[in-house]
């Protein structure tokens, strides 16, 4: 399989990708009915998924993370805010840094999305072997430049 892999031709590249872009249109199909019905869209669904995982998180991360303006990520924050989505706490020691939190609403919106993404991800992982899905997440994480 490796020499295969070393010998990749553009056009199996362009296929590669275009799996990529499919992967992520049905994975954010999925949660598209949830996001309709609270007014929101795929830069809230990040944001919110972000928030979730990573609770407490600071502006400069979500600003880091998405790699969006401030202005872009402040429209969505302030959508979230109004539908009492998302609450702000400044740091203890620090007080010029917000840290975000989902708030009950929020949780309640996050818990839909995730219930309508986990299945797809969930059914594709429990039909593959582990090891394959071992692999997927190491060429995953190299795609999008995280450290293993």
């Amino acid at each position: 399989i490796m020499k295969k892999l070393l010998y990749l031709r553009d056009h199996q590249l362009k296929e590669y990708i275009e799996k990529i872009f499919n992967g992520y249109r049905e994975t954010v199909a999925d949660a598209k009915n949830v996001l309709d019905k609270h007014s929101l869209g795929t830069a809230h669904n990040k944001v919110i998924h972000l928030i979730s995982l990573y609770e407490g998180i600071t502006i400069t991360t979500l600003l880091r993370k998405l790699k969006v303006t401030k202005q872009s990520l402040n429209r969505v924050l302030n959508d979230l805010m109004e539908i009492k989505a998302i609450e702000y706490k400044r740091d203890e020691i620090d007080t010029r840094v917000k840290h975000v939190y989902l708030t009950e609403q929020g949780n309640k919106i996050f818990e839909e999305i995730f219930a309508a993404q986990k299945k797809r991800i969930y059914d594709a992982f429990l039909s593959s072997e582990s090891s394959d899905v071992i692999s997927f997440d190491k060429v995953l994480n190299k795609i999008i430049n995280e450290k293993l």
